[in-house]
């Protein structure tokens, strides 16, 4: 049985982290046993981050090419009928998710006070102590540093902000009335957009992201499309 190895649940969320909150969605979609390993340790991770997953004696990291493995192991149901231009869609799709809206929603959580200020217990008031006290520090300016790197970290709130709507405004456009993102029946893609905007709307956390995400209909009525198809029994 492949073993999922992921953060704890957060904020009311299967998990708090898009990434792997995408993988164990995709997990369900495609009806892949699973069985979860809820660990924050990172330093046991092959790349250094969560998710990654054990299956076969393998140990694969990066939700993406997980993903990927998959396919090749287990078929490909979502996305194998897909023509080109539905996988080149899908494909932009999730990288407007995932290397673009990702900076917004990361900033929102571990920058903005407001965000911060939930995020800390959420993620580290199990620790004990000193590390408590210790351990979210030096996360959230390591954080902080991949921000700056990256380049979103050197705006101004407002901006980041302005930048991140402007990816959910999109998204929602390219959503339409579509029950899913390339049309009828989920992909994919559905995988990712369900874990970044259930944890952009169903996070305690009333960010500028959340206002902008409610502001069009079609994005909360996708989420709870995806929750009732893949998450009723959670």
């Amino acid at each position: 049985m492949i073993e999922l190895h992921q953060f704890p649940p957060a904020f009311g969320l299967p998990n708090a982290s898009p990434f792997c909150l995408k993988l164990e969605t995709y997990l369900r979609m495609v009806d892949l046993p699973y069985r979860n390993r809820y660990n924050g340790n990172v330093k046991r991770a092959p790349k250094g981050k969560l998710p990654y997953i054990e299956d076969d004696g393998k140990s694969l990291a990066d939700s993406g090419m997980i993903v990927d493995y998959l396919k090749s192991a287990y078929g490909d149901p979502l996305d194998r009928d897909l023509s080109t231009a539905s996988r080149a869609r899908g494909h932009a799709i999730r990288r407007l998710l995932e290397e673009s809206l990702y900076w917004p929603l990361l900033y929102s959580r571990w920058v903005d006070e407001a965000g911060w200020a939930l995020t800390r217990p959420a993620f580290f008031d199990a620790l004990p102590l000193p590390l408590r006290k210790i351990v979210p520090r030096i996360v959230r300016a390591a954080l902080r540093e991949e921000l700056l790197g990256q380049g979103m970290g050197r705006h101004t709130p407002d901006e980041i902000y302005r930048l991140g709507c402007a990816d959910i405004d999109a998204l929602a456009g390219l959503l339409g009335e579509q029950a899913y993102f390339l049309g009828d029946a989920p992909t994919s893609v559905d995988a990712s957009a369900y874990a970044f905007f259930a944890n952009i709307l169903w996070t305690p956390l009333d960010s500028p992201l959340a206002l902008c995400a409610r502001q069009h209909p079609n994005l909360p009525a996708y989420c709870e499309r995806m929750r009732a198809r893949y998450w009723a029994d959670d």
